[in-house]
């Protein structure tokens, strides 16, 4: 995903925050870090505080931006936001569930970054992007 400049709404720097957290956070696990360091460790806790962040404006925001483009009365939208809530609502419980330990090793990011509801709601994000985008565009 890339950020489209002709489409500078809450939306995209939404998911700009996303990406970015979960581009470090494939950095961070591939450090092989134990949780415990003296340095280092807090920067991982800022970025998932920002993907959790941005995952609670996430759900209004597309809304918003999909009314914008005159699309939010057609019913696949009105479905795909079901299942963008129930996409945002899991990956907030487990980045919350990582937050809240006391070590956060590169491992438990590893595992985080694995998640089937991390990447099924990046994916979302990345499919929603994309149909606005080509909106913008006709």
């Amino acid at each position: 995903m890339t950020q489209n400049k002709n489409r500078p709404d809450k939306l995209t720097k939404l998911i700009d925050e996303m990406e970015e957290a979960y581009e470090f956070m494939l950095a961070y696990a591939a450090q092989g870090r134990q949780g415990n360091e003296d340095s280092g460790t807090e920067e991982i806790r800022t970025f998932l505080k920002q993907a959790d962040t941005a995952l609670a404006g996430l759900l209004a925001a597309s809304s918003a931006s999909v009314e914008k483009q005159g699309l939010s009365s057609t019913a696949s939208f009105q479905n795909f936001f079901s299942v963008l809530e129930q996409d945002i609502k899991k990956s907030q419980t487990i980045i919350q569930l990582v937050l809240d330990q006391s070590c956060i090793s590169s491992l438990m990011v590893d595992n985080l970054n694995g998640s089937i509801h991390l990447r099924a709601l990046l994916t979302d994000l990345f499919l929603i992007d994309e149909i606005l985008k080509a909106q913008v565009q006709n």
